[in-house]
């Protein structure tokens, strides 16, 4: 999911560049959802991961 996050975050980077103002926009939100996402279930596997 991170490698997805990363990946769309490149994708707006260069269509920005290249002046694809709504392509950069909507890959952005993209990687901004996927990379909370991310973060949600990093945090969860945190707290209920390992039981010792």
């Amino acid at each position: 999911m991170l490698r997805y996050s990363l990946l769309f975050i490149i994708v707006a980077l260069i269509a920005g560049l290249l002046g694809f103002g709504v392509v950069a926009g909507t890959a952005a939100l993209i990687a901004k959802i996927l990379f909370g996402l991310f973060l949600l279930l990093f945090a969860i596997s945190l707290f209920l991961g390992r039981k010792a």
